[in-house]
């Protein structure tokens, strides 16, 4: 069986996960060869995950003519560059959320949050995003869009049944909040491409497109979305410095709250809600409710296992979940996160779809998609109106 060889660009948090998956993949023979990012952590990375070889620099991970996919696990204002740059080399690319987003042009004046027009946003990121369809295109090579949310057990369970059924989805509504992010470029529109909705709202709302699609096919339906209603806010913005003990979000120019509505073809809805002001833990929920019936994806928090603890210092060794600010008291523990939330199915899909040559269950028109729609919810909230697509 040949091998294939990963190229990691990123050595953080997402990285990591990465790393896990990797090394769960069966039945395809995978090795991570390298990685690439900036400072000395790389090296402690690739020492730490037994990597043959550490670079300073993308162009260097490129280059080597040893590696067959390049992995993208970089802040979001890198990835359209790196895709086209790692597809002109002949690599398969795995790329993490989001797709595209806009990040500043020369001459806007800052911060571009609170400065660019989201009319204007959209319209950059659409033109942005077709050239980078049109590389990978002409590349004949795979992308792979790294959303795990469609590969969570709970929303693969929810695929199956809507196509067995083949019931209508009536509306859909998804989550995923958290008490902030610790990263301090997640501050800035200029690095993620916006707040809350772009860094976290992505993948729910990726999810009910996804769904969405599962029963256009099941029906024998053409379902797209025809328009799009938000509301953004910094709710965060009148916290006193003593308030702020266990809330992160701090933004300079992006929301820490906000709500997308997407009006699809057929007259049905989805919602979806991300907060960076939420205590407890990550919550990842999916609801669908359809023409036969009801379907709650609790990704997280979820009950395989309720714990009751008092002591902190015991459980010092102890993971719990994703965002506690503690470990006593109630709490709802993660059992195989990788698991749980989709990484290692997202990572074995795309190793099978190299080997094989077949397409991602989650690849290039999700990502579009899903960016399209973000932006226009951006563009709604900026003008305080419908958008229509």
């Amino acid at each position: 069986m040949t091998k294939i060889r990963i190229g990691l660009a990123g050595c953080g948090f997402v990285s990591e996960l990465h790393m896990v998956a990797y090394r769960r993949v069966y039945g395809v023979n995978v090795e991570v060869r390298a990685v690439a990012a900036r400072g000395d952590h790389v090296v402690e990375f690739a020492r730490k995950h037994g990597i043959p070889n550490a670079y300073r620099s993308f162009p260097e991970l490129v280059a080597d003519d040893e590696l067959d996919v390049i992995d993208i696990c970089t802040p979001p204002n890198l990835h359209a560059a790196m895709i086209v740059d790692a597809m002109q080399a002949g690599k398969h690319v795995v790329c993490e959320k989001p797709f595209s987003g806009y990040f500043g042009r020369d001459g806007d004046k800052a911060p571009i949050g609170k400065h660019v027009p989201k009319a204007l946003m959209y319209q950059r990121v659409m033109e942005e995003m077709e050239q980078t369809r049109a590389a990978i295109e002409r590349s004949g090579k795979l992308f792979m869009y790294a959303e795990d949310w469609i590969y969570a057990p709970a929303v693969t369970k929810t695929a199956e049944i809507i196509r067995a059924t083949r019931d209508k989805i009536l509306f859909m509504k998804g989550e995923e909040s958290h008490s902030g992010s610790h990263a301090a470029h997640a501050a800035e529109w200029a690095m993620t491409g916006g707040g809350s909705l772009i860094r976290m709202g992505c993948h729910p709302l990726s999810a009910v497109l996804y769904l969405k699609q599962v029963e256009a096919r099941a029906r024998g339906e053409a379902i797209h979305v025809a328009s799009v209603t938000c509301d953004v806010g910094n709710v965060t913005a009148g916290l006193r410095p003593e308030e702020r003990g266990y809330i992160k979000a701090n933004p300079v120019d992006v929301e820490d709250w906000g709500t997308l509505t997407a009006t699809f073809s057929d007259g049905t809805k989805a919602t979806v809600f991300s907060g960076d002001m939420i205590m407890g833990g990550v919550r990842n929920l999916i609801e669908t409710y359809t023409s036969g019936g009801s379907l709650f994806a609790n990704i997280t928090p979820n009950t395989h296992l309720v714990s009751y603890q008092t002591s902190e210092e015991k459980l010092a060794s102890v993971y719990i979940t994703e965002k506690v600010d503690r470990k006593t008291g109630w709490q709802y523990v993660c059992l195989e996160e990788e698991w749980t939330r989709g990484y290692l199915q997202e990572i074995q899909d795309f190793m099978e779809c190299v080997a094989t040559g077949r397409a991602p269950l989650a690849g290039l028109a999700l990502a579009y998609e899903t960016t399209k729609v973000n932006y226009a919810g951006y563009w709604a909230a900026d003008e305080g109106r419908r958008v229509m697509l």
